[in-house]
């Protein structure tokens, strides 16, 4: 699948949902943490490894989106250079859009899965949008 093509069918798909939807984004940087091996330093210094560490957050509303392109470039002037975008879909209720709260409840959330690894059900793009998947 291009690269393009995941975020388009993410956009496609909160389209096509029943109740209105907010997107849910995390942007991410690997770090090491300070109790690493000499070997997973050895690994992060070679551009692999490392704890994925959450840098900012947003939701969009699908008027707001276009391309991941456009997101990508946003993220990059509003905040510092991110490896990874994982990303998640809100619904609404009654042909509303989620309230602010429930916004705001379902970031944390999401930052907080993210931090801890359970990466199930989220689309993870790489910094160029190419799809990622973590074991």
């Amino acid at each position: 699948m291009s690269q393009s093509t995941m975020f388009d069918q993410l956009l496609q798909a909160a389209a096509a949902q029943p109740e209105p939807q907010r997107l849910l984004f995390v942007f991410t940087a690997a770090e090491l943490p300070d109790d690493a091996t000499p070997a997973q330093r050895e690994r992060f210094a070679a551009g692999s490894g490392g704890a994925l560490e959450p840098l900012m957050c947003v939701d969009k509303g699908l008027d707001e989106l276009s391309s991941f392109e456009a997101l990508a470039a946003e993220a990059r002037r509003a905040g510092p250079p991110w490896q990874v975008m994982f990303a998640a879909g809100l619904p609404g209720s009654r042909g509303e859009p989620p309230s602010a709260e429930q916004v705001e409840q379902a970031l944390q959330t999401l930052l907080e899965r993210v931090r801890s690894g359970h990466l199930s059900g989220l689309l993870a793009l790489d910094a160029s949008g190419a799809p990622l998947q973590f074991a």
